[in-house]
């Protein structure tokens, strides 16, 4: 039995390089589709949300640019991310759409959320790149509105480790594992899961939100069958 029929997966640039730690890695990328195609397999509709930190990471790499520029320079990296997430979808027989918030009619569809819906009814996967189109916000403030828009019961956010932790555990061995916590909890501890206008947006339209590492594709397929994995935030 399915946990979730309506999903958004939110991917970071970082989780498409893979251990190379830049630009895109296929066989990484390859592995999340597979668990994708089999996801679809069990009826499970989903939207995806990418992320450009593999190619640029915005206000971070363009400390010395006028801040919207870099980050318009950010949404045009997520850009080449759904081109490449779509030719892997693509390549394994499924029927894929790109949505851009910023118009490139040669290479993807506008976003218009009624269209996006109507893709995920017909079983197809919706890519969602240029994050909100604006500047000043994250990709993952993207992923909670399109989550919102889009009516998915959960946001599965795929990190680099395998879950929430009340310190950063590369950094604080004593860090603690939650396997639950709350939205609130989360602003209030000021733990770096994601920017807080996104958390804000999952906690006031009741998102939950799963967490859990990407090393291991595999654990979408856990999650959608109901298993305990990650942290889960509600």
């Amino acid at each position: 039995m399915l946990a979730y029929k309506r999903v958004l997966l939110k991917l970071s640039g970082e989780a498409m390089s893979g251990d190379i730690g830049h630009g895109i890695d296929p066989d990484v990328v390859g592995a999340i589709c597979d668990q994708i195609k089999t996801a679809l397999d069990m009826g499970v509709e989903i939207s995806i949300v990418v992320g450009g930190g593999n190619f640029w990471r915005g206000a971070r790499n363009g400390h010395k640019m006028v801040r919207t520029t870099a980050d318009y320079m950010g949404m045009l990296a997520t850009a080449i991310n759904g081109l490449a997430l779509q030719d892997a979808l693509e390549a394994r027989g499924i029927h894929t759409r790109l949505q851009t918030a910023i118009e490139m009619r040669q290479i993807a569809e506008p976003y218009i959320k009624r269209k996006a819906a109507k893709h995920l009814t017909k079983g197809r996967v919706v890519i969602f790149a240029c994050g909100t189109g604006n500047p000043f916000f994250s990709t993952d403030t993207a992923a909670a509105l399109r989550a919102a828009e889009t009516d998915s019961e959960v946001i599965l956010l795929a990190k680099t480790i395998d879950g929430i932790y009340s310190a950063d555990p590369k950094l604080d061995p004593s860090a603690v594992k939650y396997d639950e916590i709350s939205y609130m909890d989360i602003l209030n501890q000021d733990l770096k899961v994601m920017d807080s206008t996104a958390t804000s947006i999952c906690k006031d339209n009741n998102i939950p939100l799963q967490v859990f590492a990407i090393s291991e594709p595999q654990n979408i397929v856990k999650i959608l069958q109901g298993e305990k994995i990650g942290t889960i935030v509600k």
